[in-house]
């Protein structure tokens, strides 16, 4: 029995789908915040549903009951509002994620754990000055980009860096609330493996996509943003220049990272980062989801910023190809054009 926490969630629910398929009894614990399931929730039939909170230690005791493998997805995700939601975040994320390991614990589990972390753990990705090699610029500040410069600089010379892939052995600096709060679940997830011996997989999600995105929220993905705008018959409004660099990966991707790391022969210790491996610009995204509606409205760039936003980040996957096998398979516009089309979630 595989224990999915947030498998009623955008990506929960396409991994209980995959694990179902592959012939796996799965228990789904889901607290149904009103933030993710406005509209009725993805439950799979198939798995078993307990509707609480992993917060809660009884809750959390019953739902591990005969399992030997969890999946842990229970999380508040997005840069949200404001700094307002950091005690939604610190309790959902890392209180939910203590007590989730504490009663494991209790437990003596004995399987293999799958933590749902995030790119957002590295802040600014990995970047290369001409002069001074790799060096970590400061987080950007307002009145800079209040100036419409957005590209990051070497903090020696000013001169402009040259963004890199990230390995998972890049420094972890997170620059806002989501981010740190992501890091503390890693921390947590590696303490109690070191404790217990109990292997984890913290897999690193660049920015996931795909059907059952919850849509028009502020803890929404950016494309789940640009759709709801182009149902609307509106343009995608793209912050700053549009040149940012992430890494855009399909949902079914990450559930087949997912599924691999829990089913795998020998488990994989430590953390990998999960994306396509091919980087694209906020406006490339803008423009491949906007070529995918009939009216094919032009990207609008807004020049505009959210402080906390990193300027470039994406992934190195190199380290998840070798230990683990895995390597995206689905391809960015076709990805996109059925995204287009894809029901999300109010």
């Amino acid at each position: 029995m595989i224990l999915v926490t947030g498998g009623a969630g955008f990506i929960g629910s396409h991994i209980v789908e995959l694990l179902l398929a592959e012939g796996q009894q799965v228990r789904v614990l889901d607290a149904l915040l009103p933030s993710a399931h406005r509209s009725p929730p993805a439950i799979n039939p198939e798995a078993e549903f307990i509707d609480g909170d992993v917060r809660d230690p009884m809750v959390v005791a019953a739902a591990l009951r005969g399992v030997d493998g969890v999946c842990h997805q229970a999380a508040m995700v997005g840069l949200g509002a404001d700094i307002l939601d950091l005690p939604d975040y610190v309790g959902h994320n890392d209180l939910g994620t203590a007590v989730l390991l504490a009663e494991l614990a209790r437990a003596g589990f004995s399987g293999r754990v799958v933590l749902a972390s995030s790119m957002v753990v590295y802040g600014e990705g990995r970047y290369r000055c001409a002069t001074h090699g790799l060096v970590s610029p400061p987080p950007r500040l307002a009145q800079v980009l209040e100036h419409g410069e957005f590209d990051v600089v070497c903090p020696s010379c000013g001169a402009q860096l040259r963004p890199e892939a990230v390995p998972e052995s890049a420094p972890l600096e997170p620059r806002n609330v989501y981010a740190a709060t992501k890091l503390h679940q890693e921390h947590l997830a590696f303490c109690f493996s070191r404790e217990t011996g109990v292997p984890v997989t913290a897999l690193r999600y660049h920015n996931v996509y795909g059907p059952r995105m919850p849509r028009d929220t502020p803890y929404a993905g950016v494309a789940s943003i640009f759709r709801s705008a182009l149902e609307r018959g509106e343009a995608p409004r793209v912050y700053e220049d549009g040149g940012q660099l992430r890494d855009f990966v399909h949902v079914r991707d990450i559930a087949r990272a997912n599924v691999m790391a829990l089913l795998a022969p020998t488990p994989v210790r430590g953390a990998l980062n999960v994306g396509s491996g091919q980087p694209r610009s906020i406006l490339e995204m803008a423009q491949a989801l906007a070529a995918a509606f009939p009216e094919r409205l032009e990207p609008v760039v807004t020049g505009g910023f959210r402080l906390g936003d990193v300027r470039h980040v994406f992934a190195s996957t190199e380290l998840a190809r070798e230990l683990l096998g895995f390597a995206a398979e689905e391809e960015f516009a076709g990805g996109m054009a059925e995204f287009a089309d894809a029901p999300l979630r109010a």
